[in-house]
């Protein structure tokens, strides 16, 4: 681990200790802490998502599967009939929608540029660098909700996201972000497998 992921981590700890409400202690927290290094190691994961992108006046859905890898993110869309097997290539700063030649645009939802194609690739990078608001366990310890946002925006402004997380799995449960605080993107997954196994 370098110099400045190492700083990152050290950075990112202090904060959460402060966001989760103070305590060492809290079950949230310490559960928190040891997803954030598990992400932060991510190197391969699968998952199946339902995504919800709300642009106000329009409304589009789409079911997609993902291959991430340490460059690469793959996603292939199942649904609907009419877009499955459009797939997106997402490295570095590029995204590329494919099919036949063709491209496929919706816009972007707010004004970091984010696009459906480029949700899941900035979920997992909110779980290793956001900055973490709040964490609450829910439905009898058996989730951990996870809130992010600009900690120089109040609350309702800029981007914020909310993750959901299986407390025994690590596994991506559940994702909605927020713009000024309208929500833009709902995501369900309903196969999420990060390539580890948490230590319990």
């Amino acid at each position: 681990m370098n110099v400045r992921k190492l700083l990152l981590c050290v950075l990112m700890t202090t904060l959460l200790l402060t966001s989760c409400g103070g305590s060492s202690g809290s079950e949230a927290e310490k559960l928190a802490l040891d997803i954030r290094s598990r992400y932060l190691a991510l190197e391969t994961c699968t998952a199946q998502a339902s995504i919800t992108a709300d642009y106000g006046q329009r409304v589009y859905q789409y079911e997609l599967t993902a291959e991430v890898s340490k460059d690469e993110t793959l996603l292939t869309l199942t649904a609907p009939e009419t877009v499955a097997g459009v797939t997106a290539r997402v490295s570095g700063e590029d995204s590329v929608l494919e099919f036949d030649g063709m491209s496929v645009e919706t816009g972007p939802l707010n004004e970091d540029g984010l696009t459906p194609v480029s949700a899941l690739p900035a979920l997992l990078e909110t779980v290793r660098s956001g900055y973490i608001t709040a964490c609450t366990l829910e439905e009898d310890g058996a989730l951990l909700r996870v809130d992010f946002g600009d900690p120089e925006q109040n609350s309702g402004s800029g981007t914020e996201t909310a993750l959901w997380f299986d407390a025994g799995t690590y596994a991506l449960t559940r994702a909605e972000i927020s713009a000024d605080g309208f929500r833009v993107i709902s995501c369900a997954f309903s196969e999420f497998s990060p390539g580890f196994t948490p230590d319990k």
